[in-house]
Formats: C-alpha cells, structure tokens, sequence
C-alpha cells in the first residue's frame, strides 16, 4: 500500500483513483462497505483505490482538551487497510486551512489528484462550514470530472453502524456487540516494550504495549488473545490483559499489559496484536500487592475458563 500525504502530490503508478473519504476511526463495517465499492469500481475503471483520511481526525481537532476516544491508532488503521487490499492511503493533515476550503476548491483538490470517482457516506460533509456535502459532491462532481456513489448506512440489530456506536458498546464492555459491528474483534496493536517487570516477579510476565492514543475507548481486565506470536496460529495465544492505569504501583499513563498463559518466548521488540475477547472486570486500586495477586489469580482462572469456551 502506497503512503501520500497530500492530494497535489503527482502521482507515482496507474492513470488515476477511486477515493473514498473520511475519518474511518475503528473501520467497521459501514467504513468496509465504503472501501469494498471503491475497490470495486476502481477494478472496473482501471484505476486505483484510494482513501483520502486525516491526522488528527476532526473531533480530535474540534476538541483538543477533550477528545473522544480513538479506536484505532495510524499503526492499526494501517494494517487493517493493508489486508482490506486498499492501493493508496493519503493522510491529510487536518488544520485550519484544510477546513475553510470551499466546496469547489476541495472538489479541484481531488481532480489535480486524479480522483475519477468518489464514493462517500450519505451524511459526508468537508470544507467550510460542511460545504462540500454528499448533496454537493452529488451535484457538482461531475464539473470536476469524477462522478460520486453515495453507500446508504450499514445497519446492526436495525441501527446504524458508527464509529460512536462502536465506541458506546465498549464503554459498556459489550465486545461481542463491538465485533459485530466491527466486522472483527476489537484489538490494539504495537512493539513490545520493556516495563518494570513486576509481573515477571509476581509470577505473571507480561508483554507491555503503548496504547499510542490520547483516550482510550474502554480499561479494565479481559480475557485475550494475542497474534504476531510465531506459536499462535490462526487462534492466537490465551492469556489475560490489563488495560489501564495500575492505580496499585502508582502507574504513569496507560498501559496495556498481556500475560500469555504458558508462555516462556522473548517479545521484546516485535510487534504483536491483542484481540480482546472478554472483559472480566474494572480496574481496581488494592490495599496490597498481596491483595492484587490474589485477585490476579482469579482473573487468569476465569480468563482461562472464558477462552475453553471460545471457539
């Protein structure tokens, strides 16, 4: 998958794109539907697919003091569209002048890119004031030179698929509601870090990932799985996750710390994935690490006991 980080920047292969934009935080399946169309009439025009996406993304930019939790960071969005077979990714840096562009001016933007056809949500909206709307685009594109497919929502239980739906269900801790959504479990990925090692010491190692986002859209303990792992096989490995603040040893900043079940192998370093498949409870501040042991013990038990099940 080819990286451009602006839409004047010539381009490097093939004779022009098939672009669908927008924040597409979480990729779920509404998000997919809009990169399956665009793939799909890129392959019958010949062209290439492309997403056109931002950094930061807009409620982040709108919200610096409070933003909303991210559900993806650029690593994960990056590997999902890798596999979802996506050509080109441009990122867009989101400020000021990017926002106040007009319409039409956003609209010359993707035809000096080469954009043939866009294929957007029905409630897209970009420039100036939301200017370059779905109706707009729908209207006008045609003056630009690409046409426009506009994908109706994807619907889950009879309500609409989104990015704040996602994040709803896991601020109830509903993972299996998050999947469907998703099309996938929901996962965090990143390198290995070094840590302390008190969990080596209490007899529970864990391999520690930066959540490489400001917010994170859910905390507590669950029960995983854990990819990138050369023993894990399609599955993935067992084991049992913290994600949070370590109230307990005064930790700083939050963490995310996966002890695989039986598992003696060195990750520092690699770049794993962790699929979380259930959460057990929240996080807890204990009067003693005696105390935060013994409760370790339980949460292995039961995340062991939840993952047999899981097939």
């Amino acid at each position: 998958m080819e990286l451009i980080r602006r839409l004047t920047q010539p381009r490097s292969v093939g004779p022009g794109y098939v672009a669908t934009i927008g924040s597409f935080d979480g990729l779920h399946r509404g998000h997919q539907e809009l990169l399956r169309r665009a793939r799909l009439r890129a392959a019958e025009l010949g062209l290439r697919s492309l997403m056109v996406t931002f950094e930061p993304l807009p409620r982040e930019y709108f919200s610096p003091q409070s933003p909303p939790p991210r559900l993806t960071s650029f690593r994960e969005r990056w590997r999902l569209l890798t596999a979802l077979g996506l050509d080109t990714l441009c990122v867009l840096r989101f400020a000021r002048p990017l926002r106040e562009l007009s319409a039409a001016e956003f609209a010359r933007r993707l035809q000096a890119a080469g954009v043939r056809a866009v294929v957007i949500g029905h409630d897209f909206k970009a420039g100036r004031d939301g200017e370059a709307s779905t109706q707009w685009l729908s209207e006008h594109g045609p003056a630009f030179g690409f046409e426009v497919d506009v994908v109706e929502p994807v619907l889950f239980d009879g309500l609409r698929v989104s990015s704040r739906g996602v994040r709803e269900a896991l601020g109830r801790g509903d993972l299996l509601g998050t999947a469907r959504m998703l099309g996938r479990r929901y996962s965090m990925v990143g390198r290995v870090q070094r840590g302390e090692q008190l969990g080596r010491t209490l007899g529970y190692p864990t391999a520690n990932l930066r959540i490489a986002r400001r917010k994170s859209p859910t905390d507590g303990i669950f029960a995983v799985r854990v990819q990138g792992v050369a023993e894990a096989g399609a599955r993935g490995l067992p084991g049992v996750a913290s994600l949070g603040t370590r109230p307990t040893v005064n930790g700083r900043g939050m963490l995310l710390e996966a002890h695989i079940f039986d598992f003696e192998g060195d990750l520092y370093g690699r770049e794993i994935k962790v699929e979380f498949v259930a959460r057990l409870r929240e996080e807890l501040r204990f009067e003693s690490i005696d105390a935060m042991v013994a409760q370790i013990h339980r949460d292995a038990a039961e995340a062991r006991a939840v993952l047999e099940r899981d097939v």
